[in-house]
């Protein structure tokens, strides 16, 4: 059974739709409401709060804590200034994807890892030979992500940390309601946006305190729903959906690498060796055989199929993750996308997907398979650059050039 996280005093209260889900072991908002669209609109327009409490949290420290990370994850972690935070992932001896995080250096010996799912037993295992210390805080800690154009100016009524100085993938320490913070200038919406965290006892102050200050900024609560349209804008990746964890594929060609996974950019392969090492080096000199790739559906097309049935064009307002086939003009199948959305922002129908290495590159029109009145059709969608929806305010900081 799920578990309330800390804010559950105040989400439970706000959620009068009763649509909740499992994330992680715990209870997570879905939407508050009967519908999401309002959320995403204060994602998008002013800003949203939302309970991240289930991210799985480690912190790493001790004499070895650079060397151990640096070990694990396919980034050089040692490059990363005390304050900094990364990006990154972490394979099998194969260089097969496990999960994807972030890795905040806290101090010279200090870090903190947050991850999609369970990682300890994983550190566990490769931690021996290095003097480090492994301490699952997932309940220790809670967080709030606060995601949209004012989330800035909300967190600045609140905070004495230098919001505007405050850079992208990096933290500060503060003060909220008189107790300990940390803030961090990340999220999962592709926007400006930040991230709180908080012992679990401070929980409730804290939500109270922005809740509070961002009245005046259109604030609203939060749930994945509108999360989910938000990171398909963005292009992001998600374990279990768009890839799957190496430690639960039954079946090698279930496996991803960080390469097809559109995660090449978070590899270092000139260092010190790394878990997964030698077999990324290998792919990286042949090629990956898959990408990951961003599509747009053609609208038109969809729209005259629905017409061809005297039925107006029907999209779900929310993402969806039912896994569609896609194929060449020519009708060989070449792949699947994931997951995809109808973006509010773009007015355009997107998707993610994993292609055969020649139809990845960016304006091949490919056809994704759509079923109207229990038939199945083919509709163009054309490879496009990711982020789809990339603002400039995500990396800005006050005062300096966008």
């Amino acid at each position: 059974m799920p578990i309330p996280s800390p804010f559950h005093a105040r989400t439970s209260e706000l959620c009068t739709g009763l649509r909740w889900k499992d994330w992680s072991g715990y209870h997570a908002v879905c939407s508050y409401g009967p519908c999401h669209e309002p959320e995403y609109i204060a994602f998008r327009h002013s800003a949203g709060l939302m309970d991240v409490t289930p991210l799985h949290k480690y912190d790493v420290s001790g004499p070895d804590a650079t060397a151990f990370l640096s070990r694990l994850m396919v980034k050089n972690i040692a490059k990363l200034k005390v304050g900094q935070i990364t990006y990154c992932c972490w394979c099998d001896e194969d260089g097969k994807l496990l999960d994807d995080g972030t890795v905040w250096r806290l101090d010279e010996n200090d870090y903190r890892v947050t991850a999609a799912e369970p990682s300890l037993a994983w550190f566990q295992h490769n931690a021996h030979g290095f003097t480090v210390s492994i301490e699952d805080t997932t309940s220790r800690i809670a967080a709030v992500s606060i995601q949209g154009p004012n989330a800035r100016e909300i967190l600045k009524q609140v905070s004495d940390a230098d919001m505007d100085g405050l850079r992208f993938f990096w933290l500060a320490r503060t003060r909220i309601d008189g107790r300990a913070a940390i803030i961090t200038r990340t999220g999962y919406t592709g926007d400006l946006g930040y991230e709180v965290w908080v012992d679990s006892e401070d929980a409730v102050p804290l939500w109270d305190a922005l809740m509070s200050a961002g009245q005046p900024y259109g604030i609203m609560p939060t749930g994945l729903d509108a999360l989910d349209v938000c990171r398909v804008e963005a292009g992001f990746i998600m374990n279990g959906v768009d890839y799957y964890s190496a430690n639960h594929c039954i079946i090698e060609n279930r496996k991803s690498t960080p390469y097809e996974a559109g995660l090449g950019w978070t590899v270092n392969l000139e260092r010190d060796p790394f878990i997964g090492q030698q077999a990324l080096r290998l792919e990286k000199e042949q090629g990956p055989v898959r990408h990951f790739v961003g599509l747009e559906i053609d609208w038109d097309e969809f729209e005259r199929l629905h017409a061809r049935y005297g039925l107006p064009p029907e999209l779900c307002s929310s993402a969806w993750r039912d896994p569609k086939p896609i194929y060449s003009t020519r009708g060989r199948q070449v792949g699947q996308a994931t997951s995809g959305a109808w973006s509010p922002m773009l007015k355009r129908s997107l998707a993610l997907a994993t292609v055969d290495g020649p139809w990845h590159e960016v304006g091949q029109e490919l056809q994704i398979e759509c079923t109207v009145e229990y038939v199945r059709h083919r509709i163009k969608a054309t490879v496009s650059k990711k982020p789809f929806f990339d603002p400039p305010r995500k990396r800005s900081v006050i005062g300096a050039p966008a």
